[in-house]
This record gives structure tokens, C-alpha cells and sequence, in this order.
């Protein structure tokens, strides 16, 4: 990208908490912006200052509601309507990523809709942390930055000089990331597997590899409802386990999740804030622990920005 123009960070109000700390940490002040709301609901965004000529980040995670994604996607054109010269989605999380293929027959490929969208929109870059499947990528036709916030995991995990440490994958899906871990830290993998009576309910469980005696973190990209995760939990410590911890990239913690946490054998469960956690008052948080994404993706957008590498930039 051509530095020549201005670089400007603005945010959509789903991720203003996130992109106040992206911009700190770049230096620069959150470009201005107004969302103007009608009494139905309807609503528009607008630029509160000039954009014209400047290279606009926009900073918006598209967790539910929907609102979160066109709020997104109005901005996006409002700044290519204003003469932008170019437009970056950062999205810290790629919503409706769980519909990336035709897993049954008669639904939709969500993901590459909301792609689509994107590129409708004007967007001529994204980036986005821990997508919940790599070939998403390849459903854009503009440059994607994958970004990973293992190396954030890693320094936290490292920090704590765990004896017998292994990594655990809650489910087949995710061994591939759990090996990635196991790999760099050097400690064993053990893989659960699990047998799923419908969406979000999941039957038996069971543990493969060497648990008796281990302190095992659990590696994820995203904890929804928890269920796995504190089943998992459960299991690891019925079979032995000293202790269980539980490390996943995106806390969209929906319906009992925070009390699934709370009453489970998990002893801390480390998330990023590329969500900002919803707890309602009185639900317990006390084993949470967020670690910010924000220096990370300063770090990619500065980059980005002056046409650097950021290979660099990933554990993977």
C-alpha cells in the first residue's frame, strides 16, 4: 500500500473497546464517526471527518446481532463513497465462519456470503484472527490476513512454567491446531473425541493419548455455549488429569455458557477480546481471563500499511 496516504483507524460500535486500543497502540487517534439511528431501528454511519485519499481500517467483529455485519458493511461503502483510496475490514472476529460448507443438504454457505458482501461493499483488503476454517480464505478475491493469537497463548502459557504439561483438542476438528501447540511447546497431545447427537448437544466423550497425571490445556478457537469444552474439561479430570485449562481465541460464550464455566473442573479459561465479554450481572467470570489482541493487530495494520512482511508475525 502506498504510504503516501494517510493512514486513518475508525471502528463500528460492536468493537469501539478493541479499536480505542489498536489506535493507542499505533499512535494515532480513532478517526471520528456518527451512526445516525432511526425510530424503526434503521441506522446510518457516517464519517465524521474527511477520509478522502486515506487508507481507512475499520474495526468491527461480526458476532450477533446481525446488525454487528451491516453496520460493517454501510461504513465500508461510506468510505468508498467519501474517496477512499483503500478500505481494510478488520474484523478480530469472522462471523457466520461455522457455515463454511454444505455440511447438510438445503443450507446455506454463509461464510462465502458474507465474503461476497464484503466485496460488494467496496473492501479491498481484510484481516481477521483464529478463522474458524482456513479455507475461508480462498472465498475472497482480495488479500487476507490471517492473523493467529497463538503466540499471545504461548508467551501466557510459557509465563506460567507448567510441570507435565500436555495439550488436548476438544474434538478431531481441532487436533491439527492442538498439534501446532504440542509441537512448539514440546509436550504430548492427547485428542478427545466426541459423538454429537444434534447441534451444540454432544453424547459420549473419550480421551486419546496419556492423561493420568498431566496438566492439560485445552486449545480452541472459539467457546459458544461451552458444552464441549466443560465436558471435555470434565472427562480429562475423571481420567486423572492434575489440573485443566482451557485456552480459545474468540469468547462468544452464548446461553449457559458462563455458568457451564463456572460449576465446571476448568480451573481458568484464557480468551482473547476479539469479543467483548457479555456477562449479565451476577454471572460468575472469576476463572476468565482476557489477554488483548490489540498490539497484534497494530502490529499487522502497521504493517500492512507500510509494506512490510508480516510472515513474521505468525507462530504458524
Amino acid at each position: 500500500m502506498d504510504h503516501n496516504h494517510v493512514i486513518k483507524i475508525f471502528s463500528c460500535r460492536g468493537s469501539q473497546y478493541l479499536a480505542e486500543k489498536i489506535a493507542k497502540a499505533l499512535k494515532l487517534d480513532l478517526g471520528k464517526s456518527i451512526v445516525n439511528v432511526f425510530s424503526d431501528g434503521e441506522f446510518q454511519p457516517a464519517f465524521d471527518e474527511s477520509v478522502r485519499g486515506a487508507t481507512v481500517f475499520i474495526v468491527q467483529s461480526t458476532f450477533p446481532p446481525v446488525e454487528n455485519l451491516f453496520e460493517l458493511l454501510l461504513m465500508i461503502d461510506a468510505a468508498k463513497r467519501a474517496s477512499a483510496y483503500k478500505v481494510v475490514a478488520v474484523m478480530p472476529y469472522f462471523g457466520w465462519a461455522r457455515q463454511d460448507r454444505k455440511d447438510r443438504p438445503r443450507v446455506s454457505i454463509g461464510a462465502k456470503l458474507v465474503a461476497n458482501m464484503l466485496t460488494a461493499a467496496g473492501c479491498d483488503r481484510v484481516m481477521t484472527a483464529d478463522i474458524h476454517a482456513d479455507q475461508i480464505q480462498g472465498f475472497f478475491d482480495v488479500p487476507f490476513d490471517h492473523v493467529y493469537a497463538s503466540g499471545l497463548f504461548l508467551n501466557y502459557l510459557r509465563s506460567l512454567n507448567i510441570e507435565n504439561l500436555s495439550i488436548a483438542a476438544p474434538d478431531m476438528g481441532g487436533a491439527k491446531r492442538a498439534n501446532a501447540y504440542s509441537r512448539i511447546l514440546g509436550c504430548p497431545l492427547i485428542v478427545c473425541h466426541k459423538s454429537r447427537e444434534r447441534a451444540n448437544v454432544v453424547g459420549s466423550m473419550t480421551a486419546i493419548g496419556d492423561v493420568e497425571g498431566r496438566n492439560v490445556v485445552i486449545v480452541d478457537d472459539m467457546v459458544d455455549t461451552a458444552g464441549t469444552l466443560c465436558k471435555a474439561a470434565n472427562m480429562l479430570k475423571e481420567k486423572g488429569a492434575l489440573s485443566v485449562r482451557a485456552v480459545a481465541t474468540h469468547p462468544v460464550l452464548s446461553g449457559a455458557a458462563y455458568e457451564n464455566i463456572a460449576k465446571s473442573e476448568l480451573c481458568e479459561l484464557v480468551v482473547s477480546d476479539t469479543i467483548p465479554l457479555r456477562a449479565k450481572e451476577g454471572q460468575d467470570t472469576s476463572k476468565i481471563k482476557v489477554i488483548s489482541v490489540a498490539d497484534l493487530f497494530a502490529d499487522i495494520i502497521n504493517k500492512v500499511y507500510t509494506d512490510k512482511s508480516i510472515s513474521g508475525s505468525f507462530v504458524f
